[in-house]
């Protein structure tokens, strides 16, 4: 179905603020670009929120053919700006895509900045995961601000807004079309495209795409606390 296909290329930066589902976006746009036959790779830059990383999914990822960059293991849990000569080489060379998780807010959007030489002059696109029901992200001020923050501190331009309109496990249909007019709107406003938007995979026959101007992407849910079970996706289930 058209409305569910994604193409990306080159370095895709995944940027958003706290509680933005972000990382969640880039672990299952990577798994969603794999299983189109893409070779991805991820580097986790998210230096911000010790709960929901990507490095914590790593083995799974790897399970699914997707290469995972991360700072040595003694790093796993520490907030500390590393960037290693292994997410240099990977932008260096960045193949069919890559996939950079990067912090939350300004604070996380930091780290980029150490990467403005070996970004200099790439195939680049950051894009702004905003979700209209977290506090800060509800008013298209809010997204505004968010998204100045994190331009002045990643010395990067957003040129693309993710919507991931979600109440975690009590999201209905209506919440996904009501997410949608909002982060249209403030996509509208920002001048800049809606890329795709997300909805939970077991909600997507209930949606009529129709009413959708871009492609929407399903969230099989993956970063959940340890009392939780993470959905499976193909031979991998991720889990922290």
């Amino acid at each position: 179905m058209k409305h569910l296909n994604i193409h990306l290329s080159g370095i895709v930066i995944i940027v958003g603020n706290y509680g933005s589902g972000k990382t969640e976006v880039a672990v299952n746009l990577a798994v969603n670009q794999r299983q189109s036959g893409r070779h991805v790779r991820i580097g986790d830059l998210d230096l911000v929120n010790p709960y929901f990383r990507t490095r914590e999914a790593k083995t799974a990822l790897n399970d699914l053919g997707i290469d995972v960059v991360l700072p040595p293991s003694e790093y796993f849990h520490a907030d500390l700006p590393i960037l290693t000569p292994a997410i240099a080489g990977m932008i260096q060379a960045p193949g069919q895509l890559v996939i950079l998780d990067a912090g939350g807010d300004d604070a996380g959007a930091t780290v980029l900045a150490a990467l403005a030489d070996p970004l200099r002059g790439k195939n680049i696109r950051m894009l702004q995961v905003v979700n209209p029901f977290r506090p800060f992200t509800h008013t298209l001020e809010g997204c505004l601000k968010i998204k100045k923050e994190i331009e002045i501190a990643s010395k990067l331009n957003v040129n693309g807004i993710i919507g991931n309109a979600n109440l975690i496990d009590d999201t209905v249909v209506q919440d996904i079309y009501d997410g949608y007019d909002f982060v249209n709107t403030y996509a509208t406003e920002s001048r800049l495209p809606l890329e795709f938007i997300t909805a939970r995979e077991s909600l997507i026959p209930e949606l009529d795409l129709s009413r959708f101007s871009c492609p929407v992407l399903p969230i099989l849910r993956q970063l959940v606390p340890p009392w939780k079970t993470a959905a499976t996706i193909g031979s991998g289930r991720l889990k922290i």
